[in-house]
């Protein structure tokens, strides 16, 4: 009897009755595992998630979550290369498992990374602040709070480990807890490493629940406060976001699906250039990584008509070399598919597509060699290129996709052909070009980009250290349009909101700043009678405000400045060059009024103040002239935290100063943002290795 895989729901490892679903080693045919999810109490599940895991997660701020999926990432990069042996099980070679085990790990890693880009707050504060009010003593922001529900993460079964991580990463820093539903067919690989996890104590109760069965039922119960993700075909995504349960919940659905991606050969792209080798090179990589199960693999090859042929043959030669079989075998470069019941699937679309598509390489026969392996018994497939010689008459290529090492190739005339062609996709995560002609590029890209979530402009210059056509990046958007699902994953900041509720806030300036913990411009300041660069990290409060002396502003202030700067801009130096211009005299560089407000706020002793760590932003909002005198108001802006590099470093954090300049009329003339960095009293901070 196959090996019962529990699920980890309400905090505990849970066995389940009956025989389950029998999980088999792809290479092999024998059975390995057995999933069941049926029966199981889901309402209890997701309750248990917002009430125990939203609860603790919610209430820790974005650099606790941070430093948590940090410790996550460094606990799981020391353990990854256990998971390849099961990774092989799967029909995934050792560079397909990189791709899955490593790339999870390094999202983590992408996304422990953000938490410099938030304030030390469980919240996200939005945007700028807006006035809505002529005297400015009413006014709007926005801010972003952790949704108070649980994240439902439906993945597929060709990325059992990237799948749960990539999305798991983004959750987990907003403040949201997750069940996760990996495909039946591989949910081994994932139950392994969600156990480690759960092991590892570093998550909070109930923030992570595993569910390896069929999860029939799990959306029954989601609610407004959900957000439900789902990764797969196209055609069970559309059937799950019809759900009436999420449309009259108004669950947030994000769906990323299957799509029918392409990579154009631009017309520039002959044989005889590099461009056109990488095409090849990209082209049969896409085919073959993960025996072509990826949802960014290349299944439309679009080339200039008059270079098929040429097409044809170079990546049917690439091809013939590609050496299948078990991917512990030595030699070997393209594993199995994941299951037989995938083999069949994907062997009925071939079928299909063969109808109107001319086959131009490998048969339907499975009579090909194999390596350490029998290919009667594991899922294996060779390579198909299909020729459609009419693209724009034979169109079931654009609506069938073979979820394998499966494309065809088509021609264009021109690159506006080779636009239409691509968007008649309705819909893809990716696309690509290759050419070394910038404008074909621009031409092609705002022509296609409607349709498309992502697209590679692939050339010699960028193919040094191009991550390719099929690799999503953690801080760039990965989803698109039409058939791929219309959701967004990933793409840094822009997935973590995902996960929060953006609300709109409005009142005082004043009030502002103490709802978001951000001074707010016009804000009343906490006039304090020690200098804030006298005063450590811990001890400054966002609102804490210095007015500074006063300074008369002189001619002699502008004439050393443009000596000293070099420069000589004629509204500083040339008086008689004025006419027509909005200056009603000689005016003071924008550089000096914020050199000379550096000047009134500095305090000259050493002190916790470590150094000047850039300016945010700067305006000048009002010319100063001879004969003005100006101030500043210098206020505790924001406080964000940092963590200790090692064990002699120096446990500071960043401290932004919101910089205002204003005249004896009391009307601001700059505003600015500074950032120093300042040490804290307590040096004896936890240590956590660089990222």
């Amino acid at each position: 009897m196959a090996n019962k895989l529990d699920n980890f729901i309400l905090g505990q490892w849970t066995p389940y009755d009956g025989d389950g679903i029998i999980q088999h080693n792809a290479v092999t045919g024998a059975a390995i595992s057995a999933v069941n999810g049926d029966g199981m109490d889901f309402a209890a599940i997701l309750d248990y998630g917002r009430k125990v895991g939203n609860r603790n997660l919610r209430t820790m701020t974005f650099l606790e979550r941070g430093l948590m999926l940090k410790k996550l990432a460094l606990f799981l990069h020391k353990k990854r290369k256990e998971y390849y042996p099961i990774s092989y099980m799967s029909g995934a070679t050792k560079t397909d498992s990189w791709i899955d085990i490593d790339g999870g790990i390094g999202t983590l890693f992408a996304y422990a990374s953000l938490r410099k880009k938030f304030s030390d707050q469980p919240y996200y504060v939005d945007g700028e602040m807006v006035g809505l009010s002529k005297e400015g003593s009413f006014v709007g922001h926005h801010i972003m709070v952790p949704k108070a529900g649980v994240a439902v993460h439906i993945n597929a079964f060709n990325f059992p480990i990237w799948g749960m991580l990539e999305k798991l990463a983004v959750n987990l820093l907003a403040g949201m807890p997750a069940v996760v539903k990996p495909a039946e067919q591989t949910s081994y690989l994932t139950q392994v490493m969600v156990k480690d996890i759960i092991a590892s104590g570093i998550l909070p109760e109930g923030a992570l629940q595993l569910v390896c069965g069929s999860g029939i039922g799990i959306l029954d119960t989601v609610n407004s406060q959900d957000v439900v993700t789902f990764t797969g075909s196209a055609h069970t995504g559309r059937m799950l976001k019809a759900l009436p349960h999420i449309i009259n919940e108004a669950v947030t659905f994000n769906m990323e699906a299957d799509s029918l991606n392409c990579s154009v050969l631009g017309p520039d792209a002959t044989p005889d250039t590099e461009e056109f080798q990488l095409f090849i090179k990209e082209v049969h990589r896409e085919m073959t990584v993960k025996t072509g199960q990826k949802c960014t693999a290349i299944r439309r090859i679009i080339v200039p008509e008059n270079l098929v042929e040429d097409v044809q043959l170079a990546l049917s030669a690439r091809l013939k070399k590609t050496t299948i079989g078990d991917p512990q075998a030595e030699g070997v470069r393209m594993g199995s598919l994941a299951s037989h019941e995938q083999l069949s699937e994907v062997l009925k679309s071939a079928q299909l597509l063969s109808q109107e598509n001319e086959l131009v390489y490998g048969s339907f026969e499975r009579d090909f060699e194999v390596i350490g392996a029998d290919v009667n018994k594991g899922a294996f497939l060779a390579p198909m290129l299909f020729l459609n010689d009419n693209p724009f008459q034979k169109t079931e290529v654009h609506s069938i996709e073979a979820f394998g090492p499966i494309s065809t190739i088509m021609p264009y005339k021109n690159i506006e052909e080779a636009v239409e062609l691509a968007n008649m996709g309705k819909g893809s995560l990716v696309s690509s070009i290759a050419t070394y002609d910038d404008t074909i590029a621009r031409q092609y890209v705002l022509g296609a980009a409607t349709h498309h979530g992502r697209i590679l402009v692939l050339n010699r210059e960028s193919a040094k250290e191009s991550t390719g056509h099929g690799s999503p990046m953690p801080l760039m958007a990965h989803g698109g349009p039409g058939r791929a699902g219309g959701g967004e994953e990933m793409g840094g900041l822009r997935g973590v909101k995902h996960y929060l509720q953006r609300t709109a806030i409005q009142g005082t300036p004043t009030t502002l700043t103490h709802l978001t913990g951000v001074y707010q411009y016009g804000a009343k300041g906490i006039e304090h009678p020690v200098h804030p660069f006298r005063k450590h990290f811990e001890e400054l409060k966002v609102g804490e405000q210095w007015i500074t002396a006063k300074h008369t502003v002189t001619v002699a202030d502008i004439v050393n400045f443009a000596n000293v700067s070099g420069d000589h801009f004629y509204a500083h130096t040339d008086e008689t060059s004025l006419d027509g211009t909005i200056f009603e005299g000689r005016v003071a560089h924008g550089y000096w009024v914020l050199a000379k407000a550096a000047g009134l706020f500095v305090e000259a002793k050493k002190g916790p103040v470590l150094l000047n760590y850039g300016l945010d932003e700067c305006r000048f909002t009002k010319p100063v002239y001879p004969g003005m005198t100006i101030g500043v108001k210098f206020t505790v802006k924001e406080k964000v935290d940092q963590e200790k590099k090692s064990e002699d470093d120096i446990a500071k954090g960043i401290v932004k100063f919101m910089v205002d300049v204003y005249d004896e009329t009391g009307e601001t003339c700059a505003l600015a943002t500074i950032l120093t960095m300042v040490r804290k009293l307590d040096q004896d901070g936890e240590v956590i290795a660089v990222d």
